[in-house]
């Protein structure tokens, strides 16, 4: 009789394993934080040029928390989940506020032949710039110049994910507006409808990639301003060359033609073209040094700027690394671009709030240092 009861709760827990082996859930995140000196803002009146120290979270890369699981459905089939938001090391707030998962939300279906689909909040399609930008987890760097157009999220989406076949992968988005008309946001959402279609080819040498998206104004489902809602087309390329990886991408703003004039911003430009070059240098399996120079030119006398930096990282573990990078941002007599990727608005004041760009043909130079922890 003890040995049927042992062979009954042997079997019972072989069960539950195979069960817990069908299904995971991963607890993952990053923790950024660091010292920055800026110089190069304006005064709290819009005019002149000042400086300031502070701890800053997130310079390196969104520090950011979150889940994700998968579950087998049998015959390759696969159940898929991720939620993931941001918040500061510095306060500890969320980096949307009122939002838990500001970043990421959704849930669907993947299947090792046929692909993935998702469906919730996502990084819109423009995200997939930064693969190509030497600098990609900073903070100074080719979102400065479109003033954040490649960092937004998109809600109420529907994706798809292609396998890898010879090299090539196809990726696609699809945000509706939840609204009763079709290109508009729900009220207060951060974008109107939202689309945009990747693809790329990888080998052991070099990576390119095409990627053409659009966003739309919440508030009238226009393409109206370059850097918020807009059509973009992007190119860009990773050359693999042993401790060196050279990249390089060209990046186009379309609006419509008409655009709503930001408050006090001087001019109200249609497009925005960027490039940018850059190298890494992988010295050492723990110390990279990196360098890469980042311009836009805009219309309608919006001007241009280029930012110029140098930085690199030293890893201490898998885990944890200490970073640093210098960056100086040069504007025309019209421009006003930060280091920061702050919206449009003349002297630093949009709409009565204080805003880190500089007096229109300002430069602004800064440096930071930091950690950087990831789980």
């Amino acid at each position: 009789m003890r040995s049927k009861r042992t062979l009954l709760a042997v079997a019972l827990m072989s069960a539950g394993a195979v069960a817990h082996a069908q299904s995971s859930v991963t607890l993952y995140g990053r923790l950024d934080a660091g010292i920055e000196y800026m110089s190069g803002l304006p005064g709290n009146n819009g005019t002149g040029s000042t400086s300031r120290w502070r701890q800053e979270s997130g310079d390196w890369g969104t520090s950011l928390w979150g889940l994700k699981g998968v579950e087998n459905l049998g015959d390759g089939n696969k159940a898929v989940f991720q939620l993931e938001g941001a918040f500061s090391t510095a306060t500890g707030g969320l980096g949307l506020s009122g939002s838990l998962f500001d970043r990421i939300a959704n849930v669907g279906l993947a299947n090792d032949t046929f692909g993935t689909v998702l469906l919730g909040r996502q990084l819109q399609i423009a995200n997939g710039d930064w693969d190509f930008d030497p600098f990609g987890q900073s903070n100074w760097s080719s979102a400065s110049l479109v003033r954040g157009r490649n960092w937004e999220h998109t809600s109420n989406n529907i994706s798809y994910q292609s396998p890898k076949i010879a090299g090539f992968d196809v990726y696609g988005q699809y945000g509706l507006g939840n609204s009763t008309d079709f290109n508009e946001g729900v009220a207060g959402a951060a974008t109107g409808r939202t689309d945009g279609v990747q693809a790329t080819y990888s080998n052991s040498l070099f990576q390119i990639r095409g990627i053409y998206d659009e966003i739309r104004d919440p508030l009238n489902g226009q393409l109206d301003n370059p850097f918020t809602a807009s059509r973009e087309y992007f190119v860009g390329a990773n050359l693999f060359l042993g401790q060196f990886k050279v990249q390089a991408a060209y990046t186009a703003e379309r609006t419509s033609g008409g655009v709503i004039t930001p408050a006090g911003s001087p001019t109200a430009p249609t497009t925005a073209d960027m490039e940018w070059g850059g190298v890494t240098w992988q010295a050492t399996p723990a110390a990279a040094l990196i360098a890469a120079v980042y311009h836009v030119n805009t219309n309608n006398g919006g001007g241009n700027a280029t930012i110029y930096t140098i930085g690199g990282s030293y890893n201490l573990s898998k885990r944890t690394l200490l970073d640093i990078q210098i960056a100086t941002v040069r504007n025309s007599t019209t421009a006003n671009f930060g280091l920061d990727a702050n919206s449009e608005g003349l002297g630093g004041l949009t709409d009565g709030s204080f805003n880190e760009n500089p007096v229109p043909g300002h430069s602004q130079s800064g440096v930071y240092a930091g950690i950087q922890h990831s789980f």
